[in-house]
């Protein structure tokens, strides 16, 4: 199989970044087609970390070329800082290039999405306040200020003026904030526009033709199932559909262009900001799997929320994406804790729930129901091969497997893009 698609099969943050930098290692193609500069990836190779954001993992491959796709919403500043950031560790940004049709991320997306979560008081969803749900408001309202309008000046100036009149007059009178100031906005992102103009195109047709000839390619996932729009625990999800399906809108192919699907989940479940989370653990147990998982956001820092493996929220992520297999990231975290749960279904007011309920607002009387699997204390960092763990490791794979009824095909035992089992 020539194309694979790589998503999140939890919240977010599932190690996504490692698994992509591995394929892309043999990739022709990578590409990034949904969400903005609120994801991020690390990627550890040898003794250096990168941190990406908007930047596709297989920049770190001169012979792979990188895709942002039109269903990525760029922030030029963010992007530029990003890419310095590259060229300072070495790495050569020759293969990069961004679609005509993604949008673009304005400084009042930002400032409305700081004041409209500040609004929101306690019922705020926890946004990154990076403006992606603003700019996709915009692109849904057809408002949006696209590539292909930012590197053109007169276009750029004119579409400016226009939609920032509108957004002042929501900044100042209905939240009470300050107006931001046309020129000064110009001026700055006019420079970005220069910058970024050499590296924009049709990246759908060059993609197109890649996928028809047997090139191999590889679909950069974001964030994770649970946070889809339309799939996901609405309305603490982000504005953009990272599964399966939002790779063909967002990269500009048809869903017959996308052979094989890898699901990246951890031993255990996180998510970050607020929401219902029903396997969440607030105990010795969870602030083991915050510290020993080091779990803080890529992107905004944060600690994580930590809990066991949800294996209804696995079973979702199954049928919605068509996954074809799963990696599971971190086992090596579980090291150390004597009894290990997996949350196999739900119990709500007696009735037994299997699937993930539409509803969310009665996640929080559901009862998750766990089976418990014998822990291991081995470190499991040097481990190479699924026969060198240890035999409770392994059942706890089995386990997985069997509870989601999808096989695992990667397993990683520590953050080192080597630490990565093939069963």
């Amino acid at each position: 199989m020539n194309t694979i698609a790589l998503v999140g099969a939890q919240w977010g943050d599932e190690g996504k970044g490692k698994v992509i930098d591995i394929l892309a290692e043999t990739a022709d193609y990578v590409v990034r087609a949904t969400g903005g500069s609120n994801a991020g990836h690390t990627v550890v190779s040898g003794n250096k970390t990168y941190k990406l954001h908007l930047i596709p993992s297989g920049i770190l491959y001169p012979h792979t070329k990188n895709i942002i796709g039109n269903g990525v919403v760029v922030d030029p500043k963010v992007l530029l800082e990003e890419m310095d950031t590259l060229a300072a560790q070495g790495v050569s940004l020759k293969n990069l290039v961004i679609d005509l049709r993604a949008h673009v991320v304005m400084p009042y997306h930002k400032e409305l999405d700081e004041l409209a979560e500040k609004a929101k008081g306690d019922n705020a969803i926890g946004t990154t306040k990076r403006g992606i749900g603003p700019c996709y408001a915009d692109k849904s309202d057809r408002i949006g200020i696209r590539m292909i309008d930012f590197i053109q000046p007169e276009v750029f100036a004119q579409k400016l003026k226009t939609v920032l009149e509108l957004k002042n007059a929501i900044i100042t009178k209905v939240y009470g904030g300050k107006a931001l100031d046309y020129n000064e906005i110009y001026s700055e992102y006019l420079e970005y526009a220069k910058r970024l103009a050499p590296i924009t195109t049709d990246t759908g047709a060059e993609l197109y033709a890649a996928i028809k000839s047997g090139k191999r390619v590889v679909f950069e996932g974001a964030q994770g199932t649970l946070l889809d729009l339309d799939s996901g625990t609405y309305p603490f999800v982000t504005s953009s559909h990272p599964i399966t399906g939002g790779f063909c809108a967002g990269a500009g192919v048809g869903p017959t262009a996308i052979k094989e699907c890898l699901g990246i989940a951890k031993s255990y479940t996180t998510r970050v900001g607020a929401g219902p989370f029903p396997t969440e653990l607030d105990d010795e147990v969870g602030k083991h799997l915050l510290n020993v998982g080091h779990e803080f956001g890529t992107t905004t820092g944060r600690a994580r929320r930590c809990g066991w493996l949800d294996a209804v929220i696995l079973r979702l992520a199954v049928r919605i994406n068509g996954l074809t297999s799963l990696a599971i990231n971190k086992l090596d975290t579980l090291s150390g804790i004597k009894k290990l749960k997996i949350a196999t279904h739900y119990i709500l007011n007696g009735k037994k729930l299997t699937d993930f309920p539409a509803d969310i607002s009665i996640l929080k009387d559901c009862t998750p129901v766990y089976k418990e699997y014998d822990g291991w204390d081995e470190d499991l960092s040097a481990c190479k091969s699924f026969s060198e763990l240890p035999v409770n490791a392994q059942k706890y794979i089995e386990a997985i497997e069997k509870l989601t009824d999808c096989p695992v095909s990667m397993i990683g035992v520590g953050a080192d893009r080597h630490q990565m089992i093939n069963k």
